[in-house]
């Protein structure tokens, strides 16, 4: 993210705004791409870990979290922010950051941090407690995500001025974290029940494209809003962006094709998000060619990784860790690779550009260093919670699903069978198998062989 001398700009403040309410969106588009990807009896639940996201998290940034991040350098050395603008303190409607107000860029920060917390959802879902998740994403945000964007982004951010590593929009701070968290809270609370023997499909796959193409949509202020101007940047950054997901949605089809003998339309959604997910830290540092290999790279990589919890015995449940740990691990490397001084900060250049092994060196360790960082911190902050209030839910809850017994709601409702009766023991999404666990609840089931016999009689 680049930062312009402090004068208001009209032009810049407008799409800043934009960028904002855009990047605000791409939390709804995920919590139906996840709601879709989930079976029927939990969507509900999925969307709302999406939603609860934006709440904790905003409240958590207005206190005390953007003045963490952001608020200054507390004791200079890159580590963490200072305390000077808890709740917003001093800043005021005229105050800048660049060329645009300094409530602006906080609250499009704010937006990085709720997509960031709400992404680690899909690793878990179908088993979580709600309450428990509610505490982990104040207790995460804190402890790892805020430290982790002032090393990035923050004034005198360690690993942006003494490592020297570039991101420009958040494949450390956002994917490579998110996935290294998601993997932590997985192990941490286990496999779903059946895992590796029942089907768990997606249950809706046109809620999984309309979730995507909504993810796609608000990207554009995600990459192009990390320019924080009115640009050329910015035209770069939504150019690269629009090649990366294009090229990895084409390459993750390719290996369906060949390794299934079927393109499909989850494959081309999970494609278009790698591509978006990798080009995410280097849209801004590589030119389009560099952008087009980088997306190739992460579809065709992630289309492989999201089998790697088949074969290791994780259960993360929406690939987090295959897509975006994976998809961000290419696209932050690769800066050491097609990094062009045409467009980096301070005319940084990768190996093809010249710029021999020194920026991957640095792009290599950043990466390690955010991963274990995240993977660390995540894994004792959910361990923790696990021991105290309990992080799983119980076997029964997660057999009924978590729509009936956490929010005592039903996503649809036909007929008899749905919300309508759900409290009285009918549940559509209740069971346990088939596609998506559609299902019919014992008690009904009970009364319909009831009715069946009387009318033999």
């Amino acid at each position: 993210m680049r930062l312009a001398a402090d004068q208001l700009n009209a032009g810049d403040t407008a799409w800043m705004l934009a960028a904002t309410a855009l990047v605000l969106l791409m939390t709804p588009g995920l919590a139906l791409f996840y709601g879709g990807m989930v079976r029927a009896k939990s969507v509900l639940n999925m969307i709302m870990m999406s939603f609860a996201a934006i709440a904790v998290v905003s409240i958590v940034w207005f206190a005390f979290g953007w003045s963490l991040a952001f608020g200054g350098d507390l004791g200079g050395g890159g580590i963490l922010g200072g305390f000077g603008q808890m709740f917003l303190h001093g800043m005021k409607p005229d105050s800048l950051t660049g060329t645009i107000p300094s409530l602006v860029f906080m609250v499009f920060q704010l937006t990085f941090a709720i997509i960031t917390v709400a992404l680690i959802s899909g690793a878990i879902a179908d088993r979580a407690r709600f309450r428990a998740w509610l505490v982990f994403c104040a207790v995460w945000v804190t402890l790892v995500y805020v430290p982790l964007a002032h090393w990035v982004w923050g004034p005198n951010g360690w690993i942006r001025e003494k490592l020297g590593a570039l991101d420009f929009a958040g494949g450390l701070v956002v994917e490579i974290n998110s996935g290294a968290a998601g993997l932590a809270v997985a192990l941490v609370l286990g496999p779903r029940l059946g895992f590796k023997k029942d089907p768990m499909r997606p249950h809706n796959l046109p809620l999984v494209m309309l979730g995507a193409g909504l993810l796609w949509f608000g990207w554009f202020g995600f990459n192009a809003g990390s320019a924080l101007g009115a640009n050329g940047l910015a035209a770069q950054s939504l150019v690269n962006t629009q090649a990366a997901a294009c090229t990895a949605l084409l390459g993750w089809l390719l290996v369906e094709k060949k390794r299934d003998g079927h393109a499909t339309t989850l494959g081309a959604a999970s494609g278009a998000v790698a591509g978006l997910v990798a080009i995410t830290p280097s849209c801004g540092v590589v030119d389009m060619p560099g952008a087009l290999v980088i997306g190739l790279a992460a579809g065709l990589l992630c289309s492989y990784a999201v089998g790697w919890k088949h074969k290791f015995g994780y259960d993360d449940s929406l690939d987090v860790v295959g897509v975006h740990f994976v998809g961000g691990v290419v696209g932050t490397v690769l800066i050491g690779v097609f990094a062009w001084d045409g467009v980096t900060p301070n005319g940084e250049r990768g190996l093809l550009h010249g710029g021999g092994l020194d920026l991957l060196g640095k792009q290599i360790a950043a990466v390690i260093i955010a991963a274990l960082f995240s993977f660390g911190v995540t894994y004792a902050i959910a361990k923790v919670i696990d021991r105290t209030i309990g992080f799983r839910t119980s076997e029964e809850d997660e057999q009924v699903g978590l729509d009936l017994a956490v929010h005592a709601e039903t996503a649809y409702d036909l007929g008899s069978v749905g919300a309508a009766s759900h409290l009285s023991g009918g549940s559509f999404g209740g069971g346990t198998g088939g596609m998506g666990g559609f299902g019919i609840s014992r008690p009904d089931r009970a009364e319909r062989a009831e009715r069946a016999d009387a009318d033999e009689d």
